[in-house]
């Protein structure tokens, strides 16, 4: 399939996405319980201090750009994502200096546009398990990446694994699609979210996946009890 051509799932993803972009920062936060937050901030800082030129993949609307930029002021990032309506809604945080240093621009994450050997360190958050198939993005990121580059992955825990005694499997399945239709008018959308999450493969699964496309040094770290995890992969 080329660039230009979008398959049924991405078109489906990316629709879905538009169609609740208004909602989304306040349910993120919301639902979260404002953990979010600290997520994000725990994702900043894994970026190496020398890093000049920072990628951020899924940007959706902006807030992790912003975070990596409080945490590295002198850091540029070319913020990426796929659905327009997204990025649109997060200009108005743009202030100051990310007004120039957070570049946002719509293009797939398996077709980035950007040279081979170019960035020194990438992010993504909760848009790995997006992406069909996951091998094309991290063959994506591995090409532009700098030699020694990091990739700094931050994904909801499996739902395959009990957390909390299964209470948060519980909130996920049966909890979240009501809160997302009360809220977002869109219960589809959020039945999709734990359902992605729940098919998503435990830690030690994904980090094999990352070492099958190519990535050395890995390691992970579980968040809040494994709800979320941060991800670690290195261009050799």
């Amino acid at each position: 399939m080329s660039s230009g051509q979008k398959s049924a799932h991405d078109q489906a993803v990316q629709g879905m996405f538009g169609g609740i972009a208004k909602f989304y920062d306040f349910l993120n936060h919301l639902l979260s319980f404002g953990v979010d937050y600290y997520w994000r901030s725990e994702l900043a800082k894994t970026i190496p201090q020398e890093a000049r030129l920072v990628l951020d993949l899924a940007s959706g609307t902006l807030d992790v750009p912003l975070a990596i930029r409080r945490k590295n002021p002198h850091i540029l990032v070319p913020a990426l994502d796929f659905c327009h309506p997204m990025l649109k809604l997060g200009l108005p945080k743009l202030k100051g200096d990310n007004q120039k240093l957070i570049l946002p621009a719509v293009a797939d994450a398996k077709h980035l546009p950007l040279k081979d050997n170019s960035i020194d360190c990438l992010t993504i958050a909760f848009g790995i398990r997006n992406i069909i198939p996951r091998s094309e993005s991290f063959a994506e990121m591995l090409r532009v990446l700098k030699p020694g580059g990091k990739a700094c992955i931050l994904e909801f825990g499996s739902g395959q694994e009990l957390i909390w005694f299964g209470l948060y499997n519980f909130y996920l399945h049966h909890i979240l699609p009501i809160i997302g239709k009360a809220l977002a008018k869109d219960k589809a959308a959020y039945t999709y979210l734990s359902k992605t999450i729940t098919a998503f493969p435990p830690a030690q699964e994904f980090e094999a996946e990352m070492q099958a496309a190519g990535f050395v040094n890995t390691s992970y770290r579980k968040l809040t009890s494994g709800i979320t995890c941060l991800h670690i992969g290195h261009k050799a």
